[in-house]
């Protein structure tokens, strides 16, 4: 808990730092590079954990990583954190970055889980029909489970909307199990 608002406070200066160099759209791609770097490398986040490595080759490894593909307020915060001794908060600082700037920009994420991948022009769709419904731009995560069968499962905010074949057979079976007709013979 206290590491969460640790790293919200970070986000927060990091941020506002990139709001007075008109900098935040591209800190704010830093930052999913950086999440998305470290949750798909379990030893990276391993390392960036461990107290055993050295902070001076923590930061080694991040500037070896990240330098030339991040802005200098990025390359700024990972020394800020080595400095103090707080360089494991870094996916949870880029995570929260991402939010406060999504928040910032009245950006909302909407999760489509699908049997298969969205393609580009329904991914448009869906994008359009989620302004017209909340009113407010989305980030789309398209979720593939082929246990849907079809369909979709929309989530923006805490509203889910199911059209998904499995969602629709699961209904149909209820409606059987509650059925108390029996057919005369």
């Amino acid at each position: 808990m206290k590491d969460a608002r640790a790293a919200l406070r970070y986000a927060k200066a990091i941020l506002n730092l990139a709001k007075d160099s008109n900098l935040e759209t591209v800190v704010n791609d830093d930052m999913l590079l950086i999440a998305d770097t470290v949750s798909k490398n379990d030893d990276f986040e391993v390392m960036l954990r461990s107290p055993i490595v050295k902070s001076e080759d923590k930061i080694k490894v991040l500037n070896g990583l990240f330098d030339g593909k991040v802005n200098n307020i990025t390359l700024g915060l990972f020394h800020l954190l080595q400095d103090n001794k707080r360089i494991a908060l870094l996916e949870a600082i880029a995570k929260q970055y991402a939010i406060i700037y999504d928040f910032d920009k009245h950006t909302q994420e909407a999760k489509v889980t699908t049997a298969v991948p969205l393609t580009k022009e329904v991914e448009k769709e869906v994008l359009a029909k989620i302004v017209d419904l909340t009113g407010e731009k989305a980030n789309l995560v398209n979720e593939v489970n082929p246990n849907i069968l079809g369909g979709f499962i929309l989530r923006v905010g805490d509203v889910q909307y199911d059209a998904s074949i499995s969602n629709y057979l699961s209904e149909l079976k209820k409606e059987f199990d509650n059925s108390h007709y029996i057919p005369k013979i």
